[in-house]
């Protein structure tokens, strides 16, 4: 059975309204997947690691090693070569063809332009003009074996099973955007996934409301982003009480701190073991800042620990909430 490689954009699905977390699930039910194998960043914090239980897509591990090492070469070998002004040249080569790719990947997109020609060729480019400035190894964190063994443990997976396919798995691999053109060349029987007829439905657009109310900006318009999101009962990706926790955020940034008690309220109340599990964490590590800044100092501390003691709290959330029990929360509006 041939792969479809499926592109990844990390954290960056946040900052893309018709590529994010929810358009992937939609990809996904787009292609029959029920299942996806994850070859892409270990963050346990990445947006699909909510999203795709929440949608009842499965996540078959092991397909990616802990490559910290590597990355820790990578920054010895800029260390040893930012000493020498040649050295200094080929690390301005390689943070030149770094910004030209990054410049690319956040530009808002869609999913044709994810797995067109024009992009995965600068994705080629990009690691070409690394490895020509940084050479193969600790240069481009040992790309070229990284993906190698990669190739080689799916085939060997693949090869394992009677029918040349993975026991109840849909044959779709997530794997980094930029790493796509390079697992194409290794597995011949690999294949961009048929975007026929696909366009991003009703998750996808809701799952970019709630991104954006996330990240307010200066020039937004706060009273149509509050209206948005009150229109809205949400899914099973952005359910209804991530949509009250995230207008409640714009109630803080605004000094309202008694609409944001009262919807960040709503939203832990709101809160199951079918939410994202992300979800619980972010409402309460805000609820505690909340009833910090109202001068509730000891229901503040109970919702701090609280955080701390979920299992899957992201690591802002925890951040947070340490900081909270260190010093009481203290709402700066001047900044």
């Amino acid at each position: 059975m041939s792969l479809t490689l499926l592109p990844d954009l990390g954290d960056l699905l946040k900052f893309h309204p018709q590529y994010n977390a929810g358009t992937v699930v939609e990809l996904l039910r787009h292609l029959g997947a029920t299942q996806v194998l994850w070859a892409t960043d270990l963050d346990p914090d990445h947006p699909l690691r909510d999203a795709l239980p929440a949608a009842r897509i499965g996540i078959q591990d092991g397909f990616t090693a802990d490559w910290a090492w590597a990355e820790t070469e990578y920054g010895q070998l800029q260390g040893f070569l930012s000493q020498y002004p040649q050295g200094r040249e080929r690390l301005r080569e390689a943070a030149g063809a770094e910004r030209e790719f990054a410049a690319l990947v956040t530009t808002p997109t869609n999913a044709a332009q994810m797995v067109s020609p024009d992009v995965l060729d600068a994705a080629r480019s990009y690691h070409a003009a690394t490895r020509t400035a940084l050479d193969e190894g600790p240069g481009t964190r040992w790309r070229e074996r990284r993906l190698s063994e990669l190739a080689q443990k799916l085939t060997e997976q693949l090869a394992r099973q009677p029918t040349g396919q993975l026991a109840g798995q849909s044959g779709v691999l997530l794997a980094p955007l930029d790493d796509l053109p390079g697992l194409l060349d290794l597995l011949p029987d690999a294949q961009l996934p048929d975007l026929t007829g696909f366009a991003p439905g009703e998750t996808s657009r809701l799952r970019a409301l709630a991104d954006r109310a996330w990240q307010l900006r200066e020039d937004d318009d706060l009273n149509a982003l509050l209206a948005a999101l009150d229109r809205e009962t949400g899914d099973a990706v952005t359910p209804g009480a991530e949509l009250s926790a995230a207008a409640a955020g714009i109630y803080l940034a605004v000094g309202d701190l008694a609409a944001a008690r009262e919807l960040l309220e709503r939203a832990a109340h709101e809160l199951t073991d079918d939410v994202p599990r992300s979800l619980a964490g972010l409402t309460l590590a805000r609820l505690g800042q909340v009833r910090d800044a109202l001068g509730d100092r000891e229901l503040a501390v109970r919702t701090y620990r609280a955080v701390l003691a979920l299992n899957h709290a992201p690591a802002i959330a925890r951040a947070t909430a340490e900081a909270g029990l260190k010093e009481a929360f203290v709402l700066n509006l001047e900044e």
